[in-house]
This record gives C-alpha cells, sequence and structure tokens, in this order.
C-alpha cells in the first residue's frame, strides 16, 4: 500500500488518509534519523492497518521494530527512547488496548517535562485507530479521547481528512511533548486529497474553520467531519447559513477560533460520536456558556453517541451521529 516508495518526495500524490500516514512517516524518518517506529505487527506485517506499510524495508529493524503483544511494554519503552533523544512514534493497535499504556503514558510522559523543572521533555507520538464504522467486535470502536485529554501534559490530536493527517502528523512527531495521535478508522480508506508530500506541518493547538458561515457554528472532528459539512450542505438547502470548524487538536482547545464563531452565528451544535457524558463536547459547551452566554440565541446542542459501548457489527449506525441528526439539532437551535 505505501505509496511513499513510488514517488518522488516532491510529486503530490493522490492518498486517503491511511496513505497519508504512511507518507508523513516515510517523510519524517527519511529526514530525521532520530525518529523511530515501534509496535506490534508494524514492522514485517506493515501493522493492522497498513499504515506502516514498507518502513522496515526501507530504514531497516533498528528503526522499526516489532514489539510484543504489550501495550504497557510498547508505551515504557516509548518513554524511555523519547527521554533519550529519539522521536519513537509507536503504533497501539485499537483504541480499546490502549488502557495499559497509560501508566506510562500518564504517570510518566505527561509529567516529565515538569518533574523536571523543563530540563527534559518526552517527543513522543502515540499512534492509535480510533473510533468506529468498520463493524467490529468489542474493544475495536472506542472513542474515548476525553479520557486522555482530562491528563495535564499531553496533547491529542485528531485529523479529519487525509491532508491534515499528513501535516498533523508531521508537526506532532516534531513536537518536544507527548501526543497521542488518534485516527479515525471509519475513513481510513475514505476520500482521496492530492498531498503535496514536501515536509509541511499544519499547526497544533489550531481549530480549522473548514466553511464559513453566518448562521450557526457547527464544531466536530475526526469521522464526524464528513457528516458535519453533509449536514451544511443540506441546510444551505433550507437557506440556512452554517460554519463549519474542524477542533483537530482537542488538547489543548483552540477555544479562540471556536468563540469567535459562536459570537458571530449566535447558535452552535457540536458533533462527536464519543459517549455523551463527561466528554470533550460538554467542555467545549461549558466554556462557550462561561465566555458566551450573552451572545448566545439559543442553548448549545450537542449531537453525540450515546451512554453506552457501541453495538458490534452492523448495529454500529444505531450509534453514530449522522448529518440528518445534526440537521434535526440546528433546526432545535432556530425553535428555543
Amino acid at each position: 500500500m505505501s505509496v511513499a516508495n513510488n514517488m518522488n518526495q516532491s510529486k503530490p500524490v493522490d492518498s486517503v488518509l491511511l496513505e497519508a500516514v504512511n507518507l508523513a512517516l516515510h517523510y519524517e524518518m527519511d529526514h530525521d534519523e532520530s525518529v523511530v517506529v515501534l509496535g506490534e505487527d508494524v514492522g514485517t506485517n506493515g501493522g493492522v492497518f497498513r499504515a506502516t506499510t514498507g518502513l522496515k524495508e526501507k530504514f531497516g529493524f533498528k528503526r522499526v521494530m516489532d514489539t510484543p503483544l504489550a501495550e504497557a511494554l510498547i508505551s515504557g519503552m516509548t518513554v524511555g527512547m523519547a527521554s533519550q533523544g529519539l522521536k519513537p512514534v509507536a503504533e497501539i493497535q485499537f483504541m480499546g488496548f490502549i488502557f495499559p499504556a497509560f501508566e506510562h503514558l500518564f504517570c510518566h510522559a505527561a509529567r516529565l517535562r515538569n518533574r523536571t523543572r523543563g530540563r527534559m521533555s518526552c517527543p513522543m507520538v502515540l499512534r492509535a485507530p480510533y473510533g468506529g464504522g468498520i463493524h467490529a467486535p468489542e474493544h475495536h470502536s472506542e472513542s474515548t479521547e476525553a479520557l486522555i485529554a482530562h491528563t495535564p501534559g499531553i496533547r491529542v490530536v485528531i485529523p479529519s481528512s487525509p491532508a491534515r493527517a499528513y501535516g498533523l502528523l508531521l508537526a506532532a512527531i516534531r513536537n518536544p511533548d507527548p501526543v497521542v495521535f488518534l485516527e479515525p478508522k471509519r475513513i481510513y480508506r475514505g476520500s482521496k486529497q492530492t498531498i503535496n508530500n514536501n515536509g509541511e506541518a499544519l499547526p497544533l493547538d489550531t481549530c480549522f474553520t473548514l466553511r464559513q458561515g453566518t448562521d450557526v457554528s457547527l464544531i466536530s472532528w475526526g469521522a464526524c467531519i464528513a457528516d458535519t459539512l453533509e449536514a451544511a450542505d443540506k441546510l444551505a438547502e433550507k437557506g440556512i447559513s452554517a460554519e463549519v470548524i474542524d477542533v483537530a487538536t482537542i488538547k489543548p482547545l483552540d477555544m479562540r477560533t471556536i468563540i469567535a464563531s459562536v459570537v458571530s452565528t449566535g447558535r452552535c451544535v457540536i458533533v462527536h460520536e464519543a459517549a455523551r457524558s463527561f466528554g470533550v463536547g460538554a467542555e467545549i459547551a461549558a466554556q462557550i456558556s462561561e465566555k458566551c452566554f450573552l451572545n448566545l440565541l439559543s442553548p448549545v446542542q450537542r449531537v453525540t453517541g450515546f451512554d453506552t459501548h457501541m453495538p458490534y457489527f452492523k448495529n454500529e449506525h444505531y450509534y453514530l451521529p449522522n448529518s440528518n441528526d445534526i440537521v434535526a439539532a440546528v433546526d432545535k437551535c432556530f425553535k428555543e
């Protein structure tokens, strides 16, 4: 699947999100010998989704390391490598398997800069496919980004398109502090975008305004961006102008962009597939209420998953938000 092996780095290439991840890894490993990749099956097999295809063949087993099936070991090795001058990019096969990695991620990676009063940093990336939409069994469809975002010292980045996956992953690898990079597998092999494989990173900690609007702000991230843009098209047919904002980095939140949008439109709908309670959407809604309450023309609405586990296999559509749900929430904004 590797598109990086068959092209000049400066030549644009049409890529799906999964291929964009592969391109970014190839580029950064080509240009920075301190970047190493590790995880279960990332070498010989190229990863469970083949995101790391071609890396071992090109860079060798010393820089692309297959590990045992042990997420705690993977995260521990990653922290150790990062503390000693390497820039490790570790893969956790599914977000549902990430919990054993929290020991080292939360207790060491997130605290290293503070613990050493700035003398050390932890430039590591922990990649994980996340979210539903591929008819998976248990532990393969989690969206538990709020657990990680709650912990100080960790960035949480979620791309919503191939171009943003490429640019944000480059920025994550170059960042001096730990980044959890969650890849929405529902759109891994979705629409293609032209990627200029020139090593140009996108900014972290910044929302992207994908569509200008005047009547309502639609705030989302990850795979739900596609549904949100589809909803914006449906709203336009009804004469409603929707502004679409891709949060992209959910920790730290770029609330300045979000608040400016809500102040302008007066209405807001937040969309995510994670469970409704205690999530990132709730945090955004709380900050909007604190900082622009007097500008709101109606209460903030949330379109989310349910406070349940993701249903198995082909029942996922009962759980995942869709464009009709978003349109209904916007309609409610105009009625209240």
